[in-house]
């Protein structure tokens, strides 16, 4: 078994795991705003201290590699490929549509439904895709301006449950019977687990020096409010 170090920072909240063995061992999360700069290095330094107090080795690095915030996968992906590359281990990238999908997808309440997760973007428009229970895409990954008519053919034949960042601004628009809509559902680094372990055991690793994140959309800069005449 490999001891993996999973770090995901794709929304608001910044979190490190550590797993060995297929257990999760240590798990960091901080939910209150964008503070991974401030946050990361901390957590994954606790994460390594523990790993030695144990006299465990991290034989891979895992990301949580998108789509999801501009500046929160930069420095995901910045300190993953870091490590990798200081202590000669392989990197390895997990969707992080999958990775929310992860919190409730082992729920029995939800075993026949689909699963819907939603990453938030700009005004109606999320990043999303759909799955069924083992996992498998019914809808690929996307950037969606959701309207009352989103995933309407997929509602009219099985439920579908809502969650994730973007899934509360949806509440109001998508309004059908077979639609569930979950709260405080996020991406965590303690879920990244079993993906990251079937990456590893089928050897799919990235590429450190040239791997980036999967953005989706172009990142747009735009000028603070406060700085326009």
């Amino acid at each position: 078994m490999a001891c993996i170090l999973h770090v995901e920072t794709s929304t608001s909240v910044c979190s490190v795991a550590l797993s060995d063995d297929g257990s999760v061992l240590f798990s960091k999360e901080k939910t209150e705003g964008m503070s991974h700069a401030s946050v990361l290095a901390p957590f994954v330094d606790e994460a390594v201290n523990f790993a030695r107090g144990k006299g465990m080795t991290i034989n891979v690095v895992a990301v949580s590699c998108g789509p999801g915030s501009y500046t929160g996968l930069r420095i995901g992906v910045s300190l993953a490929k870091g490590l990798c590359f200081g202590w000669e281990i392989p990197l390895i990238a997990v969707p992080t549509l999958q990775v929310l999908t992860m919190a409730v997808l082992r729920d029995p309440a939800f075993s026949d439904f689909l699963f819907c997760p939603m990453i938030d973007a700009r005004r109606m428009e999320v990043y999303t895709a759909l799955y069924d229970k083992k996992l498998r895409p019914v809808k690929g990954v996307s950037a969606e301006i959701i309207d009352r008519n989103s995933f309407l053919n997929e509602l009219s034949e099985r439920k579908i449950v809502f969650f994730g960042t973007g899934a509360e601004k949806c509440k109001a628009v998508i309004q059908h019977p077979n639609a569930i809509f979950l709260d405080d559902v996020y991406p965590l680094a303690k879920n990244m687990l079993p993906l990251s372990e079937e990456k590893f055991f089928r050897n799919d690793v990235e590429n450190v020096a040239y791997f980036e994140p999967f953005y989706l959309k172009d990142f747009v800069a735009t000028t603070p409010k406060k700085l326009i005449p």
